[in-house]
């Protein structure tokens, strides 16, 4: 099998492991989000039966509104607490998004709820809650704005970059910049942290780790608090709305000096697993980056690789996976060009089983970089930071894919499976700066 070659990419992504490119093309430049209005998404979902039952469910349009605040915020206006709202997938800040949301509580508790740019809708109750990946995908139209050069040109490479993905059925299948912090990129640090036992370096990453993407007045703050040597009382009162859980956790540490683990314990449930679930993204895109550089295909399996099937649904079934062998790479290559089964990198954690072949090489050598086992994500007294590990696919198909070009911008329309970041796809049409997504 002949080796394949994919564009370097030569951006900040470089340090959330995030290497190549799929397209060829130099890439149009420009940003996202001048607007929240300019970033919808709304969720293909599973509705739950419609029945008596002690859960509300509802569409929730938010414009502009991070997902774990807009919960924590929910649950005080509905007198609940935040354990009590489902939802399936964390949705960005800076967008529109249409999420389906369940609330253990009575209907009449959600007109107690009046936030800007906030709408429920379908409005019904159910015996069944949603909970995290309760969803089939999502739906995107994300427009492009201050392309860096000419539109025809433009024009050119939008065309091109399309038509590769197509033909290879998707694009790398990356952890996009917002699983690590869109503004501030700390989250992985704060998992590795945790993972190597170090609770104290997770806080102080959560707390004092500084963004150029930050305001003047945050990046300040976050100076103080690193020179605050556990006694975090006289700066309470300055810490800014913005940085509600950095408050959470130095008020805890205030009362409670020294005790890390209780101010990881403080932070929501969703929250905790996301600190060790993106070092483990970390090292995916670091596999997947590997893969790209040895010129490994995405689209074909090789000997060795682990290959998942999917359901009738089209959703992965990661119980059922197959090792591509001598005997079966034909029929296994088949399904995979088919779209009727994924290759797979490992996610590590605890009950992970690494590829064989050339890609197992691979997930071995990143592994022993890290210098970390599988028993060091058994975080004892941390269970939402323990992680069991999983496989992630390579490649993520794109459905209903459209464009239209206008002005000095253009808009992309586009459905993904669950799991997989829009931006990913936009940054081959684009290739600009991590913070321009």
């Amino acid at each position: 099998m002949s080796s394949v070659r994919y564009r370097t990419c030569v951006t900040d992504e470089n340090t959330i492991g995030m290497r190549y490119y799929l397209s060829s093309t130099a890439g149009t430049g420009g940003r996202l989000r001048e607007s929240a209005r300019d970033f919808v998404v709304k969720e293909i979902s599973v509705h739950p039966p419609e029945r008596d039952g002690r859960f509300t469910i509802a569409d929730v349009t938010s414009i502009n509104w991070e997902t774990n605040r807009l919960v924590r915020l929910l649950a005080r206006s509905m007198n609940i607490s935040r354990e009590r709202i489902g939802f399936a997938g964390t949705k960005d800040k800076r967008a529109v998004t249409t999420q389906l949301m369940s609330f253990e509580c009575p209907k009449e508790n959600l007109s107690n709820v009046s936030f800007k740019d906030l709408e429920f809708s379908n409005i019904y109750t159910s015996n069944h809650g949603i909970r995290i990946g309760d969803l089939i995908g999502n739906e995107f139209e994300i427009v492009v704005r201050d392309i860096a050069i000419d539109i025809k040109d433009a024009s050119t490479i939008i065309e091109e970059t399309a038509s590769e993905i197509m033909k290879i059925g998707g694009f790398p299948n990356y952890f996009g910049v917002q699983r690590f912090g869109t503004y501030r990129p700390v989250t992985h640090l704060v998992g590795e942290a945790i993972v190597r036992g170090d609770l104290k370096k997770a806080v102080d990453i959560y707390l004092s780790y500084p963004s150029k993407n930050e305001s003047n007045e945050t990046i300040e703050v976050r100076k103080r608090l690193s020179q605050c040597k556990g006694d975090y009382s006289s700066i309470i009162h300055d810490i800014p709305k913005t940085m509600g859980y950095e408050k959470i956790m130095a008020e805890h540490l205030t009362k409670y000096p020294e005790d890390y683990k209780g101010a990881i314990l403080k932070m929501p449930y969703n929250l905790q697993m996301m600190f060790t679930h993106a070092y483990q993204s970390y090292l995916f895109n670091i596999m997947l980056s590997k893969r790209m550089e040895h010129g490994l295909p995405l689209n074909r399996p090789v000997e060795g690789d682990v290959v998942i099937p999917l359901d009738f649904n089209r959703v992965p079934i990661h119980e059922n996976p197959i090792i591509t062998t001598t005997k079966n790479i034909d029929l296994v290559t088949k399904q995979v060009i088919a779209g009727r089964a994924f290759i797979s990198i490992i996610l590590f954690g605890a009950d992970s089983a690494f590829s064989e072949g050339e890609m197992g090489e691979i997930e071995r050598k990143v592994i022993e970089s890290q210098n970390i086992e599988k028993k060091d994500f058994i975080v004892m007294g941390l269970s939402h930071c323990t992680s069991k590990g999983t496989r992630r696919e390579i490649m993520c198909p794109v459905k209903n894919l459209n464009y239209d070009i206008y002005g000095d911008g253009y808009s992309v329309k586009f459905s993904l499976p669950k799991g997989n970041y829009a931006t990913c796809l936009m940054r081959e049409f684009m290739k600009s700066n991590m913070n321009d997504y």
